[in-house]
């Protein structure tokens, strides 16, 4: 990639002014990356040597057309990135298993998957809407029972990420989370991958997966709000299936931002969800930063974002 221009920030740090259809990950002691056609995912083994492991990727999105209208695109390239990023937790795990030592079975990721999932249903949808329906809010009027439910929700969501913030045995996957932003940056901004180079860019990043959350939040409260107060079990079986609908129309608004992020009325609504960054991200340091490089330079091993077409880039900008 040729250098494209930078913006400097407030702090000194530096952003990137374009899009690339690189996304990525933090996982135990490393970093996942994914392009168009590719993924690989980097760790720091407890030998200190780094392990870089590439997978071949052939999105669903390419091979079915109605699968990349839009809002229906994105809640597969969500799909897909989740499916991606725990395959990458699992490898960083392992990673760390000692010689000898026992490795997580798929049977047991996927169990663990799916609790993960059902507790994020039930934290972040389910939950808000019984409290909002059990307490009586709006009975008779369901723009109140929407805007109670929807403060609920977000009131959760921000308590959850405080909390999740102060968790010490997260700082260093928080850490290889800042060292994925600031890569992915560089070389946005078509500079050398090196760390000392990232290491100047900003650890919050327009399309991180903490920005698209609230999102989510937000989008959610226009969704959900035409149908008022239902019955409870109603109520739980429209939040449920509206799930899909939700993060589509949230997956499209973070790529317009992450498309727009030269203009400020972009920097302006995107500032928020930067601003939450900051509970979930850290400085890296060097050796981070080269993990996180090793990650994406298997990646363009592979490809090139200049030699990807506008039909390739179509749901794959997967949350950075």
């Amino acid at each position: 990639m040729t250098e494209r221009a930078v913006r400097q920030h407030a702090d000194g740090t530096l952003g990137a002014q374009t899009d690339a259809p690189i996304g990525g990950q933090a996982v135990l002691e490393g970093v996942m990356m994914r392009g168009v056609s590719t993924w690989a995912v980097a760790v720091r083994r407890p030998d200190d040597t780094v392990g870089v492991q590439s997978f071949p990727l052939v999105s669903v999105l390419r091979r079915h057309r109605l699968l990349r209208l839009p809002i229906v695109r994105g809640s597969v390239a969500l799909v897909e990135s989740m499916a991606i990023g725990m395959r990458a937790l699992g490898i960083s795990a392992n990673a760390q298993v000692p010689d000898g030592g026992k490795e997580l079975s798929g049977k047991g990721w996927a169990a663990t998957i799916a609790f993960a999932l059902s507790m994020s249903v039930g934290l972040f949808f389910l939950l808000p809407a019984t409290l909002a329906s059990v307490s009586g809010a709006g009975d008779d009027n369901g723009l109140v029972f929407v805007v109670v439910e929807k403060a609920i929700r977000i009131s959760i969501f921000l308590g959850y990420l405080w909390l999740v913030s102060r968790m010490r045995d997260l700082q260093r996957v928080f850490e290889y989370h800042g060292a994925e932003h600031k890569t992915i940056s560089c070389y946005e901004a078509g500079l050398p991958l090196t760390p000392e180079n990232a290491q100047r860019f900003s650890r919050l990043h327009p399309r991180c997966g903490t920005s698209f959350l609230l999102i989510v939040m937000i989008v959610a409260i226009f969704v959900f709000a035409p149908f008022g107060k239902l019955d409870l079990h109603w109520l739980l079986l429209s939040r449920v299936v509206g799930i899909p609908i939700v993060a589509g129309l949230a997956f499209e608004a973070i790529k317009w931002f992450g498309r727009n992020r030269a203009h400020r009325w972009a920097r302006v609504l995107m500032w928020p969800g930067l601003q939450l960054q900051r509970l979930t991200t850290r400085e890296p340091d060097l050796a981070q930063l080269a993990v996180a490089i090793a990650a994406l330079e298997a990646v363009l091993a592979v490809e090139s974002a200049d030699d990807v077409s506008d039909a390739d880039r179509l749901g794959i900008e997967v949350a950075a």
